[in-house]
């Protein structure tokens, strides 16, 4: 589906954006996960685990928010396709060092899921970020990334150092 004009599928035959035409591609399954972390002080991690932060349930919200962004993904992302989310499942695993975020994403498409798998961590981890900042102003979120995508032309990827 490239641009046989530039050689690159988001730019038209000027150079300006595009987005790529997907309807001569078949539907297929497809799903993604991605995963990250925020990154905590020893004293917000003890506030997750204890039920302590004073905004509330940081996990429900960050999980709620996580499912959200993943549904928003094409509201966000310029040149994303709006495409029917079958299932959006993201986990938060309180660690020592803080959280670790996994969210995976499926759909019967003729795209993949790797964007909305990416946004849903990232949203996530914001939400996260907002509910304990009064706890932990330093909280970063840091390695966002593709861990495994399946389905369409492309078949399946699995990130080698997982």
């Amino acid at each position: 589906m490239g641009s046989e004009f530039t050689g690159f599928t988001h730019l038209d035959a000027s150079g300006a954006a595009r987005m790529v035409d997907v309807s001569a591609k078949n539907v297929s399954a497809r799903t993604a996960t991605a995963t990250g972390f925020v990154r905590l002080s020893p004293e917000c991690v003890g506030a997750l685990r204890s039920g302590d932060v004073p905004k509330g349930d940081a996990l429900s919200v960050a999980r709620i928010a996580g499912i959200m962004g993943a549904k928003r993904t094409p509201d966000l992302v310029p040149l994303c396709h709006p495409i029917a989310l079958h299932g959006v499942a993201v986990e938060l695993t309180v660690e020592d060092g803080g959280v670790a975020i996994r969210a995976t994403v499926r759909t019967a498409d003729r795209t993949g899921v790797e964007m909305e798998a990416l946004t849903s961590v990232t949203v996530a981890g914001l939400a996260l970020i907002d509910m304990v900042k009064a706890i932990d102003k330093a909280a970063v979120i840091t390695d966002v990334r593709i861990e495994e995508k399946t389905g369409g032309r492309s078949g399946t990827y699995r990130r080698a150092d997982s």
